[in-house]
């Protein structure tokens, strides 16, 4: 019995002196390519970060986030089949670093990065567009909540249009996709700009904050432009394509079908009052059915418009006073007083339209920069 548990004991004894003598021999591997990776000597960083990415890749996260780095490097200072090489073995990379530490390793995220990589080098990895776009698709669809980079959701897009061109999509296909991105995108606008707008005091100033908080606000205000860039670019690249001509005869035909689908509805009635097609019957027909089925502050403000257009100006004033008292988030309520505001400036209404601007710049929303030089304007206008 004796015997047994001494070599029990002397079996203990080995395992963790060649535990400790590991885990040291990691610590030390580990160090010196991160030291080599901080200073940026990515190929020297390089084979002491293969050799412990090999031996034990569980031990630290750290090997996968200066891996990114060194790849990275590789990529862009390689070519042909060793550029190859390393874009596969950043694929793989990420992979793995899913399997090992997946709830820091978002799937939406980790798989646009993924597809963007693939995309920035189609043409050496002999991607075609189909394929690219299959890829977006099902990255997006999984996980459409950290599915966030800017240029990957406008690459998304890109790729539909594309295919679209090419009549490999349809145009219902295409208009969809292109409500969902904005969707999307409009989602993490408010989304950053709540964020934003908790370091602003009542009057729309920064607050005291942290260091940290500093960068916070800094990284928001980041991706409050990104988006305002690519959704533009967005519309850029959808262009004639949604004109009123393509629209309306589409539109026409699936109404029947779609008529009481209010996702259909609201996103047809959003995208004809954005392509200037509220002239057409089949406008008011979209609203009236929309305001049937589900009245929100939309429909009582696309109901404002027609009323306006129908010369009644009191009853388009309550509608649009309406649309406001129907909309409880402050995010969505500006970008309403934002609608009514442009729509009076369009008018030539410039007192109306100055009164509507200064609600939306006391809302701290992401239009408030906008709305001060449209202020001016109506101003100047109204003397």
């Amino acid at each position: 019995m004796k015997t047994k548990i001494t070599l029990l004991i002397a079996f203990l004894s080995i395992s963790i002196t060649t535990m400790f003598a590991q885990n040291e021999q990691d610590l030390e591997t580990l160090s010196i390519f991160s030291e080599l990776a901080k200073s940026k000597n990515y190929n020297a960083a390089y084979t002491p970060w293969m050799e412990l990415r090999n031996r034990n890749p569980k031990f630290n996260k750290a090997i996968f986030v200066y891996g990114e780095r060194i790849l990275k490097y590789k990529i862009d200072n390689t070519e042909g089949d060793e550029k190859v090489g390393f874009i596969n073995d950043m694929l793989k990379l990420w992979e793995e670093r899913k399997a090992i530490f997946p709830n820091v390793t978002p799937t939406g995220a980790y798989s646009a990065k993924a597809c963007q990589l693939e995309y920035d080098h189609r043409k050496i990895l002999n991607k075609t567009k189909e394929t690219l776009y299959t890829s977006y698709d099902l990255a997006y669809t999984s996980d459409a909540k950290t599915f966030t980079n800017p240029k990957s959701l406008y690459t998304y897009f890109s790729l539909m249009v594309d295919l679209y061109d090419e009549n490999v999509k349809t145009a219902q296909q295409l208009f969809s996709k292109y409500d969902d991105i904005s969707e999307k995108i409009e989602f993490e606008v408010k989304n950053y700009t709540n964020k934003r707008n908790a370091y602003l005091d009542e009057e729309g100033q920064v607050k005291e904050i942290s260091q940290k908080e500093a960068r916070k606000l800094k990284s928001y205000d980041s991706y409050l432009k990104a988006y305002d860039k690519i959704a533009g670019s967005i519309d850029t690249k959808l262009g004639a394509r949604a004109n009123c001509e393509n629209l309306i005869p589409l539109y026409g035909r699936d109404f029947e079908e779609f008529k009481n689908d209010g996702v259909w509805l609201q996103r047809a009635m959003n995208r004809m009052y954005a392509k200037e097609c509220n002239d057409d019957p089949l406008f008011v027909k979209i609203v009236e059915q929309k305001n049937a089925l589900e009245p929100n502050a939309d429909t009582a403000f696309y109901l404002g418009i027609l009323k306006d257009k129908a010369g009644k100006s009191s009853e388009a004033l309550n509608y649009y006073n309406q649309a406001v008292e129907l909309e409880s988030d402050s995010f969505e309520k500006s970008k309403i007083l934002y609608k009514i505001a442009t729509n009076f400036k369009k008018k030539g209404r410039y007192g109306q339209a100055r009164t509507y601007y200064m609600k939306v710049s006391k809302s701290q929303s992401k239009y408030g920069e906008s709305t001060f030089s449209y202020c001016s304007y109506v101003c100047q206008k109204r003397q």
